[in-house]
């Protein structure tokens, strides 16, 4: 009977702290900040996730040093280099770039100077040659499947899942936190950017999927405005997905009864489902037309 009761105090404790650790992860705290401002949220334990108007980026303080993913644009990384400051006096050792967008990698002479070392997928280097501009330094370091970031007693992981939003995306994954930062091809509670530009809606879904099969609890996405949360749970890469799917099909049910017009699918595909996520009445039309598209033209 003892052995029984000491049994079920250690499950019971194990489970608590579990929760506490849980409830530790700041899932539900906005980001805070002025709409159009800046501002830092601290996760622990060296992380801390970086707001711009509505993009983000994270960064890791280490005793060695800082890693820096996305400087975003030039005024952005001024302010987050000032942040960085404010935390530690070690210089930025890495900057990592989750893809080839120019809105998301600009700016980021300023840690160059620093000394720091780039690090993206190896399309980038491509994509920059083509694209190039003066304000976004070339990868130092690329790779082709994965690749792991480390510094101090921290690990940043990359992994490429081919083409998707263009075909340089690395997803990062934080170990000790086990989440994922995910550019661009998650944002929660949101429907699709516009039109979908540089976006693959099938290859995006099949990438979905694996990073579904991952190990993490937590994401962080490069999107959000300042009264949305730094992290959210797992649960919203399938969100993500099941949104996709869902204007997929319904877009499908109308082509299938000879709806063909992009204007007309427009005002017939409604999905009620998703009224209450951002972008809705303006994106949705968008969203649609996009897959229009992937019909029409098998694009």
């Amino acid at each position: 009977m003892k052995n029984l009761l000491l049994k079920s105090i250690v499950v019971v404790g194990i489970l608590f702290s579990s929760m506490t650790m849980a409830a530790n992860r700041p899932t539900q705290e906005p980001m805070g900040g002025q709409e159009f401002g800046h501002s830092v949220k601290n996760i622990g334990n060296g992380l801390y996730v970086f707001r711009w108007w509505v993009y983000r980026n994270i960064f890791l303080v280490t005793d060695e040093g800082v890693i820096v993913t996305d400087p975003l644009n030039p005024k952005a990384a001024e302010l987050l280099q000032t942040e960085i400051r404010k935390i530690t006096d070690k210089p930025v050792k890495y900057v990592v770039y989750s893809h080839n967008h120019h809105d998301h990698i600009s700016g980021g002479n300023i840690f160059k100077d620093e000394g720091a070392k780039f690090i993206a997928h190896q399309n980038v280097l491509k994509e920059l040659g083509d694209h190039p501009s003066p304000v976004i330094p070339l990868p130092d370091i690329t790779f082709e499947d994965s690749y792991t970031v480390k510094l101090g007693d921290r690990e940043l992981e990359l992994k490429y899942f081919g083409p998707n939003h263009g075909d340089s995306m690395a997803v990062m994954r934080l170990p000790k936190e086990n989440a994922l930062f995910i550019v661009d091809i998650v944002t929660p509670r949101r429907v699709a950017f516009r039109t979908m530009p540089d976006f693959w809606p099938d290859e995006w879904i099949r990438s979905l999927k694996e990073i579904e099969q991952l190990d993490f609890d937590y994401v962080i996405s490069a999107h959000g405005p300042a009264n949305e949360p730094a992290m959210e749970p797992a649960s919203v890469v399938a969100e993500q997905r099941i949104y996709l799917e869902d204007l997929i099909a319904a877009v499908k049910v109308e082509w299938d009864k000879g709806v063909h017009s992009p204007d007309k699918l427009r005002q017939t595909v409604k999905l009620p489902k998703y009224k209450e996520w951002r972008a809705y009445d303006a994106w949705l039309p968008m969203n649609i037309e996009r897959i229009w598209a992937y019909y029409h033209m098998a694009w």
